[in-house]
């Protein structure tokens, strides 16, 4: 009888669970260093790498695309995207707040502490 009674509960939870909707994703991609050539090049190279990106790596209908980084390698430039729709957006202005609140000053590494300090 208990395993009948438990396989109904873990249904039962199953059933009326809700799943997370929000979409956060980061996405790598690259475009040769040679279109970066001048102002208009570099753009139009980047609009394509995001339009690449929405139309053929997510899923989702998005809301924001934010550059995180950008960095040359050799003869390529890597771009990070951030991804998000409006959930996604507010999950990510949730965390921002909860760190505000949260923090407690600069932190300092363990290489740059004095060995005798406490890091939080």
């Amino acid at each position: 009888m208990k395993p009948i009674v438990t396989t109904l509960i873990v249904l039962a939870v199953t059933a009326f669970a809700t799943t997370a909707s929000a979409h956060v994703v980061e996405v790598t991609t690259s475009i040769p260093a040679a279109h970066a050539a001048d102002d208009t090049d570099l753009r139009e190279a980047v609009e394509s790498a995001i339009d690449d990106a929405l139309h053929h790596t997510i899923g989702f209908t998005p809301t924001a695309v934010t550059l995180q980084n950008a960095r040359r390698v050799g003869d390529r430039i890597y771009l990070m995207f951030l991804i998000v729709d409006r959930d996604g957006e507010d999950l990510i202005k949730q965390l921002a707040s909860d760190e505000q609140k949260n923090s407690r000053g600069p932190v300092t590494e363990p290489d740059d502490a004095d060995e005798d300090a406490l890091t939080l």
